[in-house]
């Protein structure tokens, strides 16, 4: 599923260009997660005034109100000025006077919400929990440790949770936790402050460098404009279980955390 860096390629891919378009039609597909909260035609003749992002949310401002964007498991985003007749797996579409964005999801996980403004109670429901955003000042090393401390837990599994620091998914959490030395079934309680440290910086870094290689293209995720990412390419541990370790050559293990596949190198990584 897109994970963090996807969401933020996505956005950077078209924030400039729909900036202070003007909605003219709004389209829907089928019926998605949630319900778009307000009548289509409410939308028509609002402006769109930025894409922000709030983890694995987009968040577009209108000049009244706000409309969050989740892409669930298989969704991703088109932005342009001609896009063909929406197919079958096309669910949303904004049509704006500089160009049409498109929600494609197979899978219909994803959602479109329209809220009055992120104070209202349905926008607190969904992004009121999340934790702090790892590529910003909010990620604050100290308040990182004391929500680890809370956690007998794995953990990778509480950096999937979502609530000591946002957005760090499946694939960045593997590669986070080898580039810090890390095992993934440690016990967040019991790191070290300095093992807390190592595996804070190896957050900002991994999802930094992510987010500059335009995400990653496990199966068909593309940025609204519709390029590729290529951070697959370079991962460490993950998708790599059975090759060797490019630091010491061990075998690359997989196991299971949550039915969700996680990689690890044995020798590498402490438990």
């Amino acid at each position: 599923m897109p994970e963090l860096p996807e969401v933020e390629v996505t956005r950077r891919s078209f924030a400039h260009a729909i900036e202070n378009a003007v909605v003219l039609a709004v389209q829907l597909g089928k019926p998605l997660r949630w319900p778009l909260g307000c009548v289509p035609e409410s939308l028509v003749g609002r402006k769109v005034l930025a894409v922000g992002r709030r983890g694995k949310y987009l968040l577009l401002e209108l000049d009244r109100g706000e409309v969050l964007l989740h892409l669930g498991m298989s969704g991703s985003l088109r932005f342009a000025t001609a896009l063909p007749a929406a197919g079958v797996h096309d669910h949303f579409d904004l049509v704006t006077s500089q160009g049409t964005l498109r929600l494609h999801d197979p899978r219909r996980f994803g959602a479109v919400v329209h809220v009055d403004s992120l104070s209202d109670p349905v926008a607190r429901k969904l992004l009121g929990r999340l934790g702090p955003e790892p590529l910003s000042d909010a990620f604050d090393l100290a308040q990182f440790q004391a929500q680890l401390k809370r956690h007998q837990s794995a953990i990778k599994s509480v950096l999937l949770a979502g609530e000591a620091v946002v957005g760090v998914g499946n694939i960045y959490a593997s590669e986070a936790l080898f580039l810090a030395g890390i095992r993934p079934t440690v016990r967040a309680a019991r790191l070290s402050r300095p093992r807390v440290g190592r595996l804070h910086g190896a957050i900002v870094d991994v999802l930094s460098r992510a987010v500059a290689q335009g995400g990653s293209t496990l199966r068909d995720f593309s940025s609204a404009n519709g390029q590729a990412g290529y951070f697959q390419l370079q991962t460490m541990v993950y998708g790599r279980a059975g090759l060797p370790c490019h630091v010491c050559a061990s075998p690359v293990r997989l196991l299971k955390q949550g039915q969700r596949s996680t990689f690890y190198c044995p020798t590498c990584q402490k438990p």
